[in-house]
């Protein structure tokens, strides 16, 4: 198995010393490719030559997706990982990774230790059913796709912002290609810097109210477990918020306009869902995939 890593950044200049060194010293053999969104505090230079990076693209698009898919197109490798820019490799996560996609995974994805100060903190498998499907969540941190799947699945779909591991989650069970737990597919991940220059598009609740419509229709379409399932989330985000408000931690006006902006962002992702849901029927359900790079602009690395 040839084994190419994906790492996209962005200002992530204090934190990829620690993720390429883990690469070289657990996976020396692996194809690294680093695809640089427009940061700001000295990534480029870094990136530029680094012994360990055997691709370095730059792109002016910040949206981590387009990077994931760029580095999809450059990679080489019959089997593809991704890794945050904040996030170790430890040893045994090439072996795991090896055992898995050898014994037939179309994905295999593993633990993840949070350093949080003193503390370790580790996560577990997440899955859910919807109708007769179970989709098993990963994190996009920390996954590895068999070649052959992640090409059936035409890469990360470039119109979400956020949670589009969870959208590949839904695609890749309505495939019915398996998703691999491994314990030694652990990664260690730090605390980010807090000096760091943050996206401010990560941080806006509203896209993720809109990528939650969004994934549910372009899925399911309109039947009653994409309406029960965004009802749900709505509500219990409702009552959170409501209950804040009645502890007098927020505001009711604020507690009602919060509640008007989800439900407009989320109508807002339904109505585009359904539209990418028409314009591709098949199952791969993305019709903003690596397929739809085309004529993008990258820049590539060229050394003096």
């Amino acid at each position: 198995m040839r084994l190419s890593v994906v790492v996209p950044t962005l200002n992530g200049r204090s934190e990829l010393p620690a993720t390429l060194s883990a690469i070289a010293d657990h996976a020396p053999d692996a194809e690294v490719i680093v695809v640089n969104g427009p940061s700001a505090d000295g990534t480029s230079g870094y990136l530029c030559g680094h012994e360990t990076v055997d691709t370095f693209l730059e792109l002016s698009d910040r949206n981590l997706n387009v990077a994931r898919n760029a580095g999809i197109r450059a990679a080489s490798g019959d089997a593809v990982a991704f890794l945050g820019q904040d996030t170790q490799i430890e040893a045994g996560w090439l072996r795991a990774v090896r055992a898995a996609l050898g014994a037939g995974a179309d994905a295999v994805t593993g633990p993840i230790h949070r350093q949080l100060g003193a503390d370790v903190t580790t996560e577990s498998l997440e899955e859910t059913t919807l109708g007769d499907r179970t989709i098993r969540f990963f994190d996009g941190g920390n996954v590895v796709f068999d070649r052959a799947a992640i090409e059936a699945l035409d890469g990360f779909d470039e119109y979400l912002r956020v949670d589009a591991a969870r959208d590949l989650a839904h695609r890749l069970a309505a495939q019915d290609r398996s998703l691999t737990w491994k314990s030694g597919a652990a990664v260690l991940r730090t605390d980010p810097d807090p000096t760091a220059q943050a996206d401010p598009i990560e941080a806006d609740s509203k896209r993720r109210y809109r990528s939650r419509g969004y994934r549910l229709a372009k899925n399911y379409g309109l039947d009653w477990h994409s309406g029960l399932g965004l009802a749900g989330g709505l509500v219990r985000d409702g009552l959170r918020a409501g209950w804040a408000a009645l502890r007098g931690e927020e505001k009711p006006s604020a507690w009602l306009g919060q509640g008007r902006d989800a439900m407009t962002a989320v109508i807002r992702g339904v109505q585009d869902g359904l539209a990418a849901r028409y314009a591709d029927r098949t199952l791969r359900r993305n019709p903003h995939g690596v397929s739809a790079r085309y004529g993008r602009p990258v820049t590539r690395c060229e050394e003096d």
